[in-house]
């Protein structure tokens, strides 16, 4: 079994987050794992909901030339899984057998994908196993 994990926008978008230096903080902690151990996983759909947020949530909106170093430094180097037929017919599986929203199923199929044991999110319930995964919100 694999030691790698998944990490959600929310941990991406918490290390910019000022008002919540607690989340700041481990968000910090997760993504220097991510980076440093090589066992961190990102997906195209986490990508883009990232900087969807990061232009337009906070009062001074990451600059251009500042998300381009963020995603060549940070994002590019876990970004394993791109969309795809196969993700896409897997995400349906896990809409229907889980229940859960259509965009958290291609997260939770991105993890699947790329053989994660751990996927670490707020967006989900805590402790929730779907197949070999286990969803861990890490701000409890």
């Amino acid at each position: 079994m694999s030691d790698r994990f998944f990490l959600d926008t929310n941990i991406f978008v918490y290390s910019f987050d000022r008002s919540a230096p607690g989340k700041r903080e481990i968000s910090d902690q997760l993504i220097r794992t991510a980076i440093s151990s090589h066992k961190g996983v990102v997906s195209y759909q986490v990508v883009q909901e990232f900087f969807n947020v990061m232009f337009k949530r906070f009062a001074q909106p990451l600059r251009q030339p500042d998300a381009e170093l963020y995603l060549s430094n940070v994002l590019r180097p876990m970004l394993s899984i791109h969309s795809s037929a196969a993700l896409f017919r897997q995400a349906l599986y896990v809409h229907s057998d889980a229940k859960i929203s259509w965009y958290d199923s291609l997260i939770v199929s991105a993890a699947i994908q790329a053989e994660c044991t751990t996927l670490f999110s707020e967006d989900l319930q805590h402790g929730q196993k779907i197949g070999s995964l286990t969803i861990t919100n890490p701000f409890l």
